[in-house]
């Protein structure tokens, strides 16, 4: 698997951040649950990062996962260093043990170094930080079901990009793209709504590539964490990540096979990093 640039660079920009402290840094907890997987450090941070489950055939074979997660049982008291390296794994549970553990590193790095160009607000949806006029089209890619929903009662065209068509209702179907043929309809893009799990399947940056410059583009999910620097770089003005602000309980839901519905707004809220408009200063929210 060819080096992923987005989280080559992320994973450099924490290390510049973290500096010496990065070696102090371990690894207090790892939950690998049905749909997000954790890590909390020693610091109190954590992070998480969407399972791909549908992907890892190793899943269903007790001997292949044995190989595929090396560590089960030894991860607590590790380098959160050696963890962080596992971002860019070939093997996707590992890769998403590694996302999370740089995930938590970076929101650890935020409070050290919040970017000077980027505006963090509380308790909103991407969707509504993108701003979408009436008569935009507008390209989602993965089936996020809030944003599908939100965009056929308003009449707005749109296109969804899926790898699985069977995730979307018939209703929604009209609209469905297979993922291959991103390279045609990504252009058409005014807004592109993209999922943060296309970090673990290596797909954004080609995805981001392809949008026009004038493109509106947010990536969303767990899956993104809180340094936007290699995000900016590729034109991106809205980011939608989490907040975990009880790590302990929010960890407990995702062992226990639980989803957003059942974190966000206990143990985790959402939040939105967004490019400071002209004039704006960082930490002033519109």
């Amino acid at each position: 698997m060819a080096t992923n640039a987005i989280l080559a660079e992320t994973i450099a920009t924490i290390e510049e951040i973290a500096g010496d402290e990065l070696a102090t840094l371990t690894i207090e907890r790892v939950v690998m649950g049905l749909f997000f997987s954790g890590v909390k450090l020693s610091s109190g941070h954590a992070g998480a990062c969407a399972t791909p489950l549908k992907t890892i055939p190793e899943a269903v074979c007790c001997p292949s996962s044995a190989f595929a997660m090396p560590f089960p049982g030894k991860m607590r008291g590790r380098p959160a260093a050696d963890l962080l390296k596992e971002a860019q794994h070939p093997n996707g549970l590992r890769r998403a043990v590694g996302i999370a553990a740089m995930n938590a590193l970076a929101s650890h790095c935020w409070g050290r170094r919040p970017h000077p160009d980027v505006v963090e607000e509380a308790n909103i949806d991407a969707f509504d930080a993108a701003n979408i006029r009436p008569g935009q089209l507008v390209v989602v890619v993965g089936a996020f079901a809030p944003f599908l929903r939100e965009l056929r009662k308003r009449g707005q065209p749109f296109f969804v990009l899926e790898q699985d068509p069977e995730t979307l209702k018939p209703e929604e179907m009209p609209f469905y793209r297979p993922a291959e043929e991103a390279p045609v309809i990504v252009p058409q893009a005014d807004v592109l709504l993209v999922t943060g799990t296309t970090l673990i399947n290596d797909t954004l940056e080609g995805i981001l590539a392809a949008a026009r410059p004038d493109c509106c583009k947010v990536v969303v999910g767990p899956t993104v964490g809180l340094v936007p620097d290699a995000f900016l770089r590729r034109g991106c003005s809205v980011l939608g990540g989490i907040r975990i602000t009880e790590a302990d309980e929010f960890l407990d839901v995702l062992a226990e096979g639980g989803s957003g519905y059942h974190f966000f707004g206990k143990s985790a809220h959402k939040i939105v990093l967004r490019t400071c408009r002209p004039g704006e200063m960082r930490g002033e929210a519109a």
